[in-house]
């Protein structure tokens, strides 16, 4: 059990989106790869208490934890890098950390005291940090700051950051800036003035960053280098280069070369030796050395913002290296989708997926894909509400029951084929009530999804609150579409599937969190597999 835990805190400047969280993760990966045990943290700096109820236009996909916590598309990043679960305490946001407090002040916990930024936020987010760190499980605690120094929104992270340096001692806590310097192809140039005010802004706040970690389009030179390290005080081996990659999954053996891990090490007074990355380079190899390609369809009404389906994107890059296959995701708007024009946008696919969403915008159009790619057995994998579309399509086609819908659509439908969970009908509240987190499911025997998991009872993680409704099962099963996937407790059905059907699967919870560099989603391995079959069948 670790008792001396290491704290790392990456800050960000000049310009947001610099990728706080790929390098977090690139350098927990090598750490990782060194022995050590080392999660990652995102402290989010908007007032909603969660992204649970931002719109995939604002905030990206929202990420889901094994404990059902709704969290920063970041969290996937650390999942799928490190390939170890993140919970409710990886992601903090002031609404959380403000909520917090305001309760203890309503409790009386106070003391009669003045409640103010200093020190009572500061505490719960120093409190909030260290979470982790004494559960006694990690030797080492990344925590991500959220937006750009010098932010209003920022100030009170910083602050409790400068606090906690103190508080942890020498060698315990190190702070890395993250920062750019851009190119300007006018003056032939790079230019070290960004991220000079970016540290003095840092400084500002009482902040000394220890490392730079340096986004760049070119080679950054010694000379410049060693310009930055006088200039931010900091020493000339704490510069650190992270030039645009062609992929993310590049940046751990570019930290690496750089000697990221090292240099975090000796900061720490730990140990270092060389990392152990064979699993890691062989997918990477396989990723960019694909012995063929295939297209697949990617039916969404978010579809202009990739960070929507994030995660699916990347389940789709792990499960197309495991099958040696370069996979093609084409963005299909389902609002611009119907009956008329689905061979001409779906007919040259070798696989469709019909995306997780919310709202009656573009379900039309997925259900005329779903319809598409069941009459002309292209391979079909639909989630959360993409398997409630092939419901309501099948009843409405196959079924006849020209009005099939979902409450969610129609509440007034005549056939309601899914329908509200029993158990949501009385809550009024929208954040954080959801059916959230893992759930168990039994699988059929001798179905398709239990021989593509090779078990009888798994357990994925769930955001919805609708489901397929039981009072159609029979009648929905008798026209050919199988019940495949119960939970055991509840008897909702998880997983249908039609066996006719080359490759015909729609699950109501989200396999693509579970998708990781080491441990590739069984089903979309499995869906890659059909749609290479389809292509090659043609």
């Amino acid at each position: 059990m670790t008792t001396n835990t290491k704290y790392i805190f990456v800050t960000g400047g000049v310009t947001s989106s610099l990728g706080k969280g790929i390098i977090a993760a690139s350098l927990a990966k090598l750490l990782q790869a060194q022995g050590y045990t080392v999660t990652i943290q995102k402290l989010d700096p908007y007032i909603n208490v969660d992204p649970g109820t931002l719109n995939p236009y604002e905030h990206g996909e929202c990420y889901v934890t094994e404990d059902g916590a709704e969290t920063d598309l970041d969290l996937g990043h650390y999942e799928r890098f490190l390939n170890v679960p993140t919970s409710q305490a990886n992601n903090v946001t002031t609404g959380r950390i403000y909520q917090s407090v305001i309760q203890k002040e309503r409790e009386g916990k106070f003391l009669g005291k003045t409640v103010q930024v200093v020190p009572h936020i500061t505490d719960e987010i120093k409190r909030r940090v260290q979470i982790l760190g004494k559960s006694g499980d990690y030797d080492i605690v990344i925590t991500e700051i959220g937006g750009t120094v010098g932010d209003i929104e920022s100030l009170p992270y910083i602050e409790a950051v400068r606090q906690l340096r103190w508080d942890l001692g020498e060698h315990n806590g190190i702070v890395i800036h993250l920062t750019l310097v851009p190119y300007l192809s006018a003056a032939g140039e790079l230019k070290t003035k960004p991220t000079q005010h970016s540290v003095k802004t840092l400084m500002e706040s009482g902040v000394q960053a220890d490392i730079l970690v340096c986004r760049t389009e070119h080679n950054l030179p010694k000379d410049l280098r060693r310009k930055l390290a006088l200039f931010c005080n900091v020493t000339a081996d704490s510069v650190i280069q992270s030039i645009d990659a062609s992929t993310i999954y590049d940046v751990p053996n570019l930290m690496l070369k750089e000697g990221l891990d090292k240099v975090v090490l000796k900061k720490l007074a730990l140990e270092s030796t060389k990392p152990e990355l064979k699993t890691w380079n062989k997918f990477v190899h396989r990723y960019k050395n694909p012995k063929t390609e295939i297209n697949i369809g990617l039916i969404g009404k978010y579809v202009e913002l990739q960070d929507s389906y994030k995660s699916i994107l990347e389940a789709f890059i792990h499960a197309g290296a495991a099958n040696e296959v370069k996979v093609n995701v084409e963005s299909v708007h389902s609002e611009y989708l119907n009956d008329e024009n689905a061979a001409l946008m779906l007919g040259h696919l070798d696989g469709v997926l019909v995306a997780p969403g919310f709202g009656e915008r573009g379900i039309e159009g997925k259900i005329s894909a779903v319809k598409y790619v069941r009459e002309n057995n292209i391979p079909f994998l639909g989630i959360c509400l993409g398997m409630q579309m092939a419901v309501i399509e099948f009843a409405r086609n196959v079924l006849n029951l020209s009005n099939a819908n979902s409450t969610e659509m129609d509440p007034d439908t005549l056939h309601p084929v899914i329908d509200l969970m029993e158990e949501q009908k009385t809550i009024k509240n929208k954040g954080g009530t959801m059916r959230l987190g893992a759930w168990d499911c039994a699988l059929m025997p001798d179905s398709k999804v239990e021989k593509i998991y090779n078990t009888e009872y798994i357990s994925e993680r769930h955001r919805h609150r609708y489901e397929f409704n039981s009072d159609y099962r029979y009648q929905i099963e008798k026209g050919g579409m199988q019940a495949t996937g119960l939970n055991p407790k509840t008897d909702l059905v998880e997983i249908v599937e039609i066996s006719e059907h080359p490759w015909f699967i729609g699950v109501q919870y989200h396999p693509e969190y579970k998708s990781t560099v080491a441990n590739p989603h069984p089903l979309f391995v499995g869906f890659v597999k059909a749609a290479l079959k389809h292509k090659n069948s043609k």
